[in-house]
């Protein structure tokens, strides 16, 4: 089957899902042909041919914080340039490919090819919980007007989808047909990892080297491998219990499944690797960010680790390391098969596609 697969560009946490499925694809016979957007771009290009550059949306961060105004101007400027390449790159694949199918990971212009062409279109990814599912009344509390924005936009971005399939840690009630949920997708290096139970923290923190965050951890007494705040590095760089890595995937990895616990942003990607290995993690989603503020919350509401909405006092690290074993205690009972039932559920649901027998219904409120 000839399938377009589109992939935002903002993180690199859509791209690394979409490589899974990819492999699954082509390893099944399947001619693909990827649009993405960037990072996504260079990430997929090194480990697969066909992988098409479009213009996509994207946030700016600065100080742990979305800046929506920098944001909204810098998407505005690009768009003027990029839209005309996005046009231009969507009418050569019209002439050159001619898919049979569409599968998107919150990726708008593939999602318009299929609209445009009738054909069946899979959105694959973890945004879709927050329009498709009844979420509990405590994330949202307080950000009720952030939460019923985002939930607008979730809805407008890939509307009447023939099938939605969901990753997510958590699960709450489905309110939508053609709806499933699914645990998170991982790349096949978390799948290899054996989490064995170390005496480190794993701190990933973009934002730079906040004095108030390395006090506290200093305060810890315990080894604190950090990632991303020295960006000028390529070895190990030692501060009494601080140790600064520069970022590579073999030593990130193998640091995530040996730690006793976890201290980054709300990322899903990052989030689903630690729930899977069983690692505590405490959770500062950035700021202006609802997504990242359901994951922090869902995950403190089920005993997988703490959330707070900064670092800024030295207690909440103290704390999180205080109730390590509790965590710990309520991960234990975490499953997970691999990627097997997303995968299975996406291979009936191209077989049905194929055979004309799947279904686009009505989107409902």
């Amino acid at each position: 089957m000839k399938i377009l697969y589109g992939v935002v560009g903002e993180g690199l946490g859509h791209a690394m899902r979409s490589r899974v499925v990819l492999e699954h694809l082509i390893g099944a016979g399947h001619e693909v042909q990827v649009m993405a957007s960037g990072r996504a771009v260079d990430f997929l290009s090194k480990r697969f041919s066909g992988v098409h550059q479009i213009h996509g949306y994207h946030m700016i961060l600065e100080e742990n914080r979305v800046r929506r105004a920098k944001t909204l101007w810098s998407n505005v400027t690009g768009g003027l340039t990029g839209t005309p390449k996005n046009i231009a790159a969507y009418f050569d694949l019209v002439d050159d490919f001619r898919a049979e199918a569409v599968i998107s990971d919150f990726e708008s212009w593939t999602w318009l090819y299929a609209k445009n062409h009738r054909l069946p279109v899979i959105s694959i990814d973890n945004m879709q919980v927050i329009n498709r599912c009844t979420l509990d009344p405590r994330v949202i509390e307080g950000h009720e007007a952030e939460f019923a924005l985002t939930k607008a936009f979730v809805k407008a971005k890939l509307p009447f989808c023939h099938k939605y399939l969901i990753t997510t840690f958590f699960r709450p009630p489905v309110r939508k047909p053609r709806t499933s949920l699914h645990a998170p997708i991982l790349r096949p290096e978390i799948l290899a990892a054996k989490p064995t139970r170390g005496e480190h923290l794993l701190v990933y923190q973009t934002g730079g080297g906040d004095e108030v965050l390395i006090d506290a951890l200093k305060a810890t007494g315990i080894e604190c491998r950090v990632y991303g705040v020295r960006r000028d590095i390529d070895g190990d760089v030692r501060d009494g219990n601080l140790v600064y890595r520069p970022i590579g995937e073999k030593g990130f990895i193998d640091d995530l499944a040996s730690c006793r616990g976890v201290i980054a942003s709300a990322g899903f990607t990052l989030m689903g690797e630690a729930v899977y290995l069983r690692k505590p993690m405490l959770a500062v989603p950035l700021a202006r960010q609802f997504e990242q503020l359901l994951n922090a919350r869902y995950l403190d509401l089920l005993g997988y680790g703490a959330w707070a909405p900064s670092l800024d006092d030295p207690r909440v690290i103290a704390d999180f390391v205080r109730e390590l074993p509790r965590y710990e205690a309520t991960l234990a009972g975490y499953t997970q098969d691999g990627n097997r039932a997303l995968l299975a559920e996406l291979d009936e649901t191209l077989d049905r596609a194929a055979a004309g027998v799947i279904d686009e219904g009505e989107e409902e409120d």
